[in-house]
């Protein structure tokens, strides 16, 4: 299958069932964050007919960066009322599409962001949003895949987080460097509720890892829910990837927005 526009070289080959959001109905564009020194490029988009200070929902690209699909889905939040952020997080370490396969993607470049530099630029993603039109008393966050597991950590880190939605990101794993803690290790610093969406054929994330999250999560009584679907594998919201499971994304879909509206997310 030949190559979609915008979409990472390295999650190709791409699938017939990408959504694409129309953009009608909202504002969406390239912006500059600053952070850390440094201006930190983003995706935004939000609601053209909003009124007043909008929630947010700072949006966690997986591994292949802000391409294309991570666009789409802050497209999909705008319409849904929110004002939605995806920072470039590689982009001191490198450009996730000058890589052509995954492994080479993960060993040169991904392993090399340290998840403090990650959590303190997420920091300046809440309050440029906080300054552009976005209500600090209703933040949120979700992730996919890499973006995932940066959402558990982000919701012990930051304690203005309202809720967070982590969408099969990695549990557990090999601590190191610049990934010293992982979810199941801050079970019980957790500021928020998280929900977390997983798919029971994913061959990167055992089902005996999630089990290992919810006792931990149970043991801290900490205000969080793991969904499994027994159908889906991995990056099964992913439209553009084989790895789709359109059932499965649907209603991980509308479990996310019931979980930030139940947390403060959207006025009723």
């Amino acid at each position: 299958m030949t190559e979609k526009t915008g979409f990472a070289p390295a999650a190709a080959p791409h699938a017939s069932t990408i959504v694409s959001t129309p953009e009608a109905a909202i504002t969406a564009g390239e912006t500059s964050i600053p952070s850390q020194g440094e201006n930190m490029p983003a995706y935004h988009a939000r609601p053209k007919s909003a009124e007043g200070p909008l929630p947010i929902v700072i949006v966690i690209q997986e591994i292949f960066g802000v391409h294309e699909h991570i666009r789409d889905l802050c497209r999909r939040l705008a319409l849904e009322g929110y004002l939605a952020v995806a920072p470039e997080l590689y982009f001191r370490q490198g450009n996730p599409n000058d890589y052509s396969d995954i492994p080479t993607l993960l060993s040169n470049l991904v392993s090399k962001v340290p998840d403090a530099q990650v959590l303190a630029d997420l920091d300046h993603v809440a309050s440029w949003a906080a300054r552009n039109g976005g209500d600090p008393h209703r933040l949120l966050v979700t992730g996919f895949c890499w973006g995932g597991r940066i959402s558990w950590l982000y919701a012990a880190h930051n304690p203005q987080l309202k809720a967070a939605v982590a969408w099969y990101g990695k549990l557990v794993g090999e601590k190191t460097l610049n990934s010293p803690k992982h979810p199941v290790d801050i079970a019980t610093e957790l500021n928020a509720p998280v929900l977390g969406l997983y798919g029971g054929q994913d061959t990167g994330i055992s089902l005996d890892s999630v089990e290992t999250m919810r006792h931990a999560l149970r043991a801290a009584n900490a205000k969080a829910e793991i969904v499994v679907y027994p159908d889906a594998g991995h990056a099964f919201n992913a439209d553009y990837r084989p790895s789709y499971h359109a059932e499965s994304a649907k209603d991980g879909w509308q479990r996310m927005l019931a979980w930030f509206s139940q947390y403060g997310g959207k006025k009723a």
